[in-house]
C-alpha cells in the first residue's frame, strides 16, 4: 500500500507538471496568435510571425518555471506531512 500511495504522489507532480506548462503553451498561443498586440511586439518593436513565435517562447518559458514552482512546493509539502507522521509516533510514546 505504501508503494501505490508513494508512486500516485508522485504521478501528482507529473500531471500537475504537463498541465501547467501545457496551460502556459496555452496561454502562450493565446496571447501569441489572438491579440492584437503582443508584449513583443510593445517591448521589441518586432511584428508578425516572429513576435507570435517569440510570444508563444516566451510564455511557455513561464509556464515552465511556474511548473517547477508549483510542483517544488507540492513535494516539499509533502515531505514535510510525511516527516510529520513519521515523527508522531515519537511524541505519544512516554519513557
Amino acid at each position: 500500500m505504501k508503494f501505490f500511495i508513494i508512486n500516485s504522489f508522485r504521478l501528482m507532480v507529473y500531471i500537475a507538471y504537463l498541465v501547467i506548462i501545457g496551460l502556459g503553451i496555452a496561454l502562450g498561443y493565446y496571447n501569441g496568435y489572438v491579440l492584437e498586440t503582443s508584449s513583443v511586439e510593445i517591448l521589441f518593436k518586432i511584428q508578425g510571425p516572429i513576435a507570435q513565435f517569440l510570444t508563444l517562447v516566451g510564455v511557455s518559458f513561464l509556464g515552465w518555471v511556474a511548473a517547477s514552482l508549483v510542483c517544488g512546493l507540492i513535494v516539499t509539502f509533502l515531505d514535510i506531512r510525511d516527516d510529520i507522521n513519521d515523527r508522531l509516533p515519537d511524541a505519544r510514546r512516554d519513557d
